[in-house]
């Protein structure tokens, strides 16, 4: 197993992301029923990305963090191949993604998921994030749950 640091434009990132909307696109019943979450996923503005490697080098997982203020990253595009689940890889991600964090300066992390993402909420959770109030461009999404964690 291996863990890289790199960015958004990352070929291997772009490629698992694919397959994080498809996941989504089949829990949701279609990506028409994700149509107002598409927007808020884009990869432009993500800088920060880790991603995982199997021991034949192919991408199984990811996760990154994009600017939200001066002292605020927001958790993006967090996904480990089914295959791979339940393996400690997304804890793994997730605490190099922190540690990413606070080397730049970072003091909170916070993201969003949905009720229906069940492994998800279980995992920030155990990674200590506690539910906030909605923010941002999920503030009146009523499927959204909103976490943050404190860094320092």
């Amino acid at each position: 197993m291996k863990f890289i640091y790199t960015d958004g434009r990352n070929q291997d990132f772009v490629k698992l992301c694919q397959l994080l909307d498809d996941y989504l696109n089949e829990l949701a019943g279609g990506e028409a029923n994700r149509q107002q979450y598409i927007p808020y996923n884009t990869l432009d503005a993500i800088r920060d990305v880790v991603l995982a490697y199997d021991d034949s080098s192919s991408p199984i997982g990811c996760a990154s963090f994009k600017f939200y203020d001066n002292k605020v990253a927001e958790v993006k595009r967090v996904f480990v191949k089914s295959e791979y689940r339940g393996k400690g890889i997304s804890k793994e991600l997730m605490r190099l993604l922190e540690a990413r964090a606070k080397e730049k300066g970072y003091n909170i992390l916070l993201l969003e998921t949905g009720a229906s993402l069940v492994e998800a909420m279980g995992l920030y959770r155990s990674l200590g994030y506690g539910i906030m109030q909605n923010y941002g461009q999920y503030k009146d999404l009523q499927e959204s749950i909103c976490m943050q964690k404190n860094l320092s």
